[in-house]
């Protein structure tokens, strides 16, 4: 077999492979001694058909299947022999493709990036720390509160926080539209589940009362066949109910599971939940500082092989994450281009300081952290114990580890400041920066 490479571009190869008559010939006469011990032929018992029979009939398909059996075996041995990683599937394109002849095609395909991941020095991170104050705890349980509020019928002008039962229709031009109808929906004011204006619009209305409400969906509304459209809603307020607060009692603490521990058993394990999350919000926001310095130290070219899959399967979890009638393929790639890119990039990142500081798992910081998933259930050990029976979620969990591993190694060199925060400051989401 011959093989020569050409560099088109940094990622970019053209190998051309050659491969004997003889390989070809060996391959195509397998097929037919094969299929002569089979082939039923009317006027011959099976497995004893001439093979000049055999070869007439069968010798065409034959010849097509060991080709393309021979072509995928011998680009395999070729990126071996010339120790080439490709990232994805090649394009062949046939030289010479005659009977009796060598085979000689061209193969160009895209290879992963060769690099070295450095500029660990010029990664800053500012880690928080904070605590959970009483003050923090008692925001929780109004929170909690206003999640489990009950509501009764009122005789009164609708205010915000109160829940209207309502019927409504919408129509764009003079038309109904797909989802902008419905009947006996139960809505509270001020909830934001509806467009700007729906709920605001209804505010001081009363039960039997008309609304007819004209609105423009936001130009990144969810639904790509309604953003930037404005319609009409003819909105019918049948209830209107105002909200009632549970009481902090033992009814109340049975809904999350705990029993029989009081105010202070409850106070207690919502205490433990906010700790959980704010180590959890404090991690992230260091793992996500070290990964974008570690994207500005190590500027990579992306494989557009890579950066293709990456965007379709953003495009088949916004279609299932959004719904709408649209198929994943109808979305325009450049919606997803930039966060394709950036997770292919720390990908690629990732799994280089992984291959040059040979990390590995860290089986007892697997046990922490399933153990700390595990505390958030009432049963933490049947949990622990699920995760150990299944491996493909062991498998996920190793992930997890092995990249804040990779974190670790950033932060022995990286410059860290410490900056002592407040609980709300220290969950609450980083905001993506905006457009200019």
């Amino acid at each position: 077999m011959q093989v020569s490479v050409e560099n088109t571009s940094a990622l970019e190869r053209r190998m051309t492979i050659g491969v004997p008559a003889e390989r070809i010939e060996t391959e195509v006469n397998k097929r037919l001694q094969q299929t002569a011990r089979k082939a039923k032929i009317p006027g011959f018992r099976p497995g004893k058909v001439p093979m000049s029979v055999i070869r007439q009939r069968y010798e065409d398909g034959a010849r097509q299947e060991a080709l393309g059996d021979l072509i995928q075996a011998t680009f395999y041995e070729a990126v071996v022999e010339q120790k080439l990683n490709p990232a994805g599937a090649p394009s062949v394109e046939p030289k010479s493709f005659e009977k009796g002849k060598d085979l000689e095609y061209v193969a160009t395909f895209e290879v992963f990036p060769e690099f070295s991941v450095a500029g660990f020095e010029s990664v800053s991170v500012e880690r928080l720390s904070a605590e959970v104050a009483d003050s923090d705890l008692d925001n929780m349980l109004e929170i909690l509160r206003k999640q489990n509020v009950s509501f009764e019928v009122a005789d009164r002008a609708a205010q915000n926080e109160d829940q209207l039962n309502i019927d409504f229709v919408g129509k764009i031009d003079g038309e109904a539209f797909a989802g902008g109808s419905a009947t006996g929906t139960q809505l509270v004011l001020g909830s934001g589940r509806m467009i700007p204006g729906f709920e605001d619009g209804l505010v001081g209305a009363k039960a039997g009362e008309e609304r007819v409400l004209n609105l423009t969906f936001p130009e990144d509304y969810q639904n790509l066949e309604l953003a930037g459209k404005t319609a009409e809603f003819t909105v019918t307020v049948n209830t209107v109910s105002a909200p009632t607060l549970p009481e902090l009692n033992e009814a109340f603490f049975n809904q999350f599971g705990i029993k029989e521990t009081g105010i202070e058993g409850f106070r207690t394990e919502v205490r433990k939940n906010m700790e959980r999350e704010l180590r959890q919000a404090i991690k992230s926001k260091v793992k996500n500082q070290v990964m974008d310095g570690l994207l500005a130290a190590n500027p990579i070219e992306v494989p557009k092989a890579l950066l293709e899959n990456e965007v379709n399967r953003l495009r088949v979890q916004a279609v299932q994450q959004f719904g709408g009638n649209i198929k994943p393929d109808q979305l325009p790639a450049e919606l997803f281009e930039e966060q394709a890119k950036r997770r292919v990039e720390l990908g690629l990142i990732v799994a280089e300081v992984v291959k040059q500081f040979d990390l590995k798992p860290d089986e007892a910081r697997v046990r922490e952290l399933i153990q700390e998933m595990a505390s958030a259930y009432q049963e933490p050990e049947q949990v622990v114990a699920w995760y150990y029976k299944n491996e493909q979620q062991m498998n996920e969990v190793r992930s997890v580890v092995l990249e804040e591993q990779v974190v670790d190694t950033v932060l022995q060199k990286a410059s860290v400041t410490d900056k002592a925060v407040s609980y709300e400051e220290a969950v609450k989401p980083v905001e993506a920066p905006q457009a200019d």
